[in-house]
């Protein structure tokens, strides 16, 4: 599952100086974006596709396309040397391996971290799935993880505060791989229904 994975926590550092005569103040941290406005871009996000960058935990790189079609439907298009694909339709995930002939290996999407932005409805101020929310480096950040299944791992979204906009995210499986996913400028597209079906993807290929 390490290309669906694909798809740490911040913290906050305190420093504490030695006691002087002199206070001099640190740096001002802008405060996160409110969780209910992240899950209002989140639910607005409908049939949209940007281009993506992927590094992977052994250093490799990765580029392609990936394509969204709320709810329930991803797919991220791997260009060469990779041509790999991951297709997320139908609740279930695919993954089509470019150097095999044997079919995709599927999982369950709600077995993935795909589906805590995928769901119909994203309401993050009330999800048990949010286990952190912050600020690092200038972007807000939201830690998600499967309250049910947490040796998964964890998924960590990074949000441009304004506009808003989910530039990346970071996914750390259960061993402590973490994969690095940048998200270009999303743009609406539409799609043919066939775009996200697992079936003529395998019947195709």
């Amino acid at each position: 599952m390490k290309r669906i994975r694909a798809l740490a926590g911040p913290a906050l550092t305190f420093v504490a100086a030695a006691v002087t005569s002199v206070l001099v103040a640190g740096p001002v941290v802008a405060a996160p974006v409110s969780l209910a406005a992240l899950s209002n871009y989140i639910n607005g996000i409908g049939s949209v596709q940007t281009d993506f960058t992927q590094l992977n935990p052994d250093g490799s790189r990765s580029e392609g396309i990936v394509k969204i079609k709320r709810p329930g439907r991803m797919r991220f298009e791997y260009t060469k040397p990779d041509n790999s694909l991951v297709l997320a339709g139908a609740g279930q995930v695919a993954i089509f391996d470019a150097k095999s002939n044997l079919p995709p290996e599927q999982y369950p999407l709600s077995q993935t971290p795909l589906n805590l932005i995928l769901r119909s409805t994203v309401d993050w101020r009330v999800s048990r799935s949010v286990v952190g929310h912050g600020e690092q480096d200038g972007m807000t950040t939201v830690t998600v993880q499967d309250p049910n299944r947490p040796e998964i791992g964890t998924m960590t979204m990074f949000f441009e505060p304004s506009p808003i906009r989910l530039a990346q995210w970071i996914v750390t499986d259960e061993s402590g791989g973490r994969t690095l996913v940048k998200l270009g400028k999303m743009t609406a597209a539409d799609f043919p229904p066939s775009t996200f079906s697992i079936t003529n993807e395998a019947r195709n290929r």
